[in-house]
């Protein structure tokens, strides 16, 4: 699959990225699942806005320092000109790509016509993504949803203003924007879009299995498959569904050791990046995700809920392990 000028490696079948999710996907996931086999990883969404750009937030959001490239940048906002800035700015810094966000369907954002309310203009898309290819020489891409809801699914027309506007990729979360993350992903929406398109597009939503992943491209006819919340705690689901992909074998989960050390290495990047106040606090959810499945997962869980000292939490995962694997 290409972007650009960027050829994503694949499985043979299709190119496995990593969704876009505020709060995750931040550089220490990010690197994690590119080296276990996600062919892209798109940052957590950042403001168009000018006055956010110096705050720590987004600069934490935009450090890709020993990231693999290609570099994607996911910018978020309504106007036309203030996102083709935000392009440029984030080009000026390293990004190879740019992702539009049309498809977060959070109240905050769509409360600001951004995100997955824009699918409510469809004017206004054409504008902004043709803007923003105008502003910038690197690939602009777009993730959307099926439409504002399910009496207004409009992702046929939205793909086609996108791809005339110059985009280059286009990701699809199955969804409308009213249905949240509720019911099951619209797959054969995602194929009526496919079909109608000569950009790549890229099917997400509910893709919780190497099974799972094999059967939605067959469905859809995507060129990819992004995978949100079913790699939070698990960044090894990128190698399993490359490997099934590819082979048809089903790649065993890690054992103890291989989880305690990428699950250390999580933490250590987190407390690099945020410091170890923050990072301590950043890196709750993350072991939660990481031993949900585990036994003693909840009390680790809980444990650590209440550690604030960075060290501490990283002695207390790494105590848990060396009981699991014992």
């Amino acid at each position: 699959m290409k972007i650009g000028d960027h050829v994503l490696p694949d499985s043979g079948t299709a190119a496995v990225l990593v969704a876009p999710m505020a709060g995750i996907t931040d550089r220490p996931f990010r690197r994690l699942a590119r080296r276990y086999g996600a062919a892209l990883a798109v940052s957590e969404m950042v403001s168009a806005r000018p006055e956010l750009r110096t705050s720590r937030k987004t600069q934490l959001r935009l450090d890709h320092a020993g990231e693999p490239g290609p570099v994607s940048v996911q910018i978020a906002g309504s106007d036309p000109q203030m996102l083709a800035d935000a392009a440029r700015f984030n080009a000026d810094r390293g990004a190879q790509i740019i992702d539009i966000n049309m498809g977060c369907p959070a109240k905050k954002v769509c409360n600001v016509a951004a995100g997955s309310a824009l699918l409510c203009d469809e004017a206004l898309v054409a504008r902004i993504v043709e803007t923003v290819v105008g502003a910038v020489d690197i690939p602009v891409t777009v993730k959307i949803r099926t439409g504002p809801d399910r009496q207004r699914r409009n992702a046929v027309r939205i793909g086609r203003i996108v791809e005339a506007a110059g985009a280059q990729m286009l990701a699809i979360h199955g969804r409308t924007r009213a249905c949240m993350f509720e019911g099951d992903a619209e797959y054969d929406t995602i194929a009526e879009v496919k079909s109608r398109l000569r950009i790549p597009v890229v099917a997400n939503g509910d893709i919780t299995s190497p099974e799972h992943a094999k059967a939605v491209l067959q469905r859809t006819g995507a060129d990819g498959i992004m995978i949100g919340r079913a790699a939070q705690g698990r960044p090894w689901f990128f190698r399993q569904i490359t490997h099934y992909l590819a082979s048809g074998e089903r790649l065993a989960a890690p054992a103890a050791r291989e989880r305690a050390a990428v699950l250390v290495e999580h933490l250590d990047g987190l407390y690099d990046l945020y410091g170890d106040e923050q990072g301590a606090r950043v890196a709750r959810k993350h072991i939660g995700w990481a031993v949900r499945e585990l036994p003693g997962g909840e009390g680790l869980r809980s444990a650590v809920n209440a550690i604030t000292i960075a060290q501490a939490q990283r002695a207390a995962v790494n105590d848990y392990f060396e009981r699991l694997a014992a």
